[in-house]
Formats: C-alpha cells, structure tokens, sequence
C-alpha cells in the first residue's frame, strides 16, 4: 500500500526559539521511505540526531517571526497488519535487552499501579497476544474516544478516573495496563490513512511472541495504513515537536494521508 504523508505547521514566534522536531518517518520491517521532503521557512541550520530509541530528530532556532515547517513523504506499507491471536508471553529472562525499558512504569504510564486491574481484565485469558486484545476491548467498550486534542498531557491513572481521552491517552492506559502484566509495551506516534478527524495518531505496541505487534484501542480493529514516526515509553518521548521558551502551539496545522499508485510522483 503506497501512502503520500504530509504534516505542515507554522508558528508565530516572539523569542528566538530552540526546536527539537521529530518529524521524518524512517524505513523498517513494516515501512519504507520512497522519498520524503522536509523543508523550514525561513531557511536556519537544521542538525538531525537519532535519539534513544532510534527516532530520526532535528534541533534548530527558529527565528522571530511567523516560522513553518513543511514535511511531505511518500512510504509504502504492508497491506495488512499482522495479528497473531495466541501468541505466547515472552518470559522477562528470554526477552531482548531492548525490550526492557519498555516494562518499567514512565512519566505518563504509572503501571504499577494497575497490576489488579488488568488481572481482572484478562482473568481466563491466555497470556501473551491474548491478554493484550482483552485489554484493548475493554478500553474501546469502557473508555471515550475524544478526537479533539486539548494540549494537556493526562497519565494512565487520570485518563482511566475521568474514562475518557485522545488518542495518545487511550495509548497509555493500554500501556500502563500491559506492562503491569510483565509485557512490554510502547507508543507509536505517525499517521493512519482514512482516520477521522484527520490528524497525527498514536497507537501502542506489545512484545509477545518473540516479536513487536500493534494495537490500536481508538479503532475498531487493526487495518492497513499505519506509517511510523517514532516509539518511545509514551508521549513525553514521541512529541512531534519540543519547544524551548514561551509555551507555543501551532496558529496553523495540516496533516494529510492520502493513497497513491507506487509511480506517483510528489
């Protein structure tokens, strides 16, 4: 499935501004990267560096004055997204160091204090894949999806008191929940083709079976479409931009998803 991304922001700044941005989908088992354009108005000196988790970043300063960020690619994907009902849990002594950090409670995923929960939850489940989907039925059926995003970043435990939240939030409850479990997991932030409202999404990965698979709780089911921007332990490590000064947001953003034939040119 061949997809043509793009993500346009501008800003108005008033200081001198560092910026970290994570913008640039990479290329990997499940993604490769055509070609991609990334370009920032005015022009500054932009350094990339590839953080902790392998996420492709960029720091520079932007300038006073109205500043856009303009990044297009084109990626293909898998046409469909793998599922493995009954995959087995990866005992902790046999999963990969890498996978490690991805069991520990971070900034927005308080997983230690839901280890009742989900045991109530995935009660007679079989462990590994399995637990995972009963986790993510039970927060599609008992947690409202809001599509609207208010800027404020809200942990597991708040978004399961107020039984709501956007996308990312939804990822962390189901995050919290699996590693509570002994079951790494980690957030996804990128794009999903035919997502209403369109915007950037997150979703969640689990290790089971020896192996990465996602899930998506905002959704009634995995499907094709899903491009990649970066993993992280949740939204503190994968926002799409980091500023450093006055508290900013965007006075405009685009983001488009659209299907294309593999000889489209952008």
């Amino acid at each position: 499935m061949w997809l043509q991304t793009s993500c346009d922001f501008t800003f108005e700044i008033t200081v001198p501004t560092p910026f970290v941005l994570m913008l640039r989908p990479r290329s990997n088992v499940s993604q490769w990267i055509a070609y991609e354009k990334y370009k920032v108005v005015p022009s500054v000196p932009v350094f990339e560096f590839t953080d902790i988790y392998g996420n492709l970043c960029q720091r520079l300063i932007a300038p006073v004055g109205d500043f856009a960020i303009y990044t297009t690619a084109k990626v293909m994907t898998a046409d469909v997204v793998e599922e493995a009902p009954g995959a087995p849990f990866v005992p902790i002594e046999n999963l990969p160091d890498s996978a490690l950090i991805y069991l520990l409670p971070s900034r927005y995923c308080e997983s230690e204090r839901f280890s009742a929960m989900a045991m109530e939850i995935t009660a007679d489940v079989l462990l590994g894949y399995d637990q995972v989907s009963a986790i993510t039925n039970w927060i599609r059926n008992n947690i409202r999806f809001e599509s609207y995003d208010s800027h404020v970043h809200v942990s597991a435990a708040e978004v399961n008191t107020r039984q709501s939240g956007v996308c990312r939030d939804l990822a962390h409850l189901a995050i919290a929940l699996c590693r509570s479990l002994s079951i790494p997991a980690r957030m996804v932030v990128g794009y999903l083709h035919g997502l209403e409202p369109m915007d950037l999404h997150a979703w969640f990965e689990v290790y089971v079976g020896d192996r990465w698979y996602a899930f998506d709780a905002t959704q009634a089911g995995m499907r094709a479409g899903y491009v990649i921007i970066g993993y992280g332990r949740d939204a503190a490590d994968v926002a799409v931009y980091n500023q450093y000064g006055p508290a900013l947001y965007p006075i405009s953003q685009t983001v488009r998803v659209l299907q294309i034939s593999d000889n489209s040119s952008i």
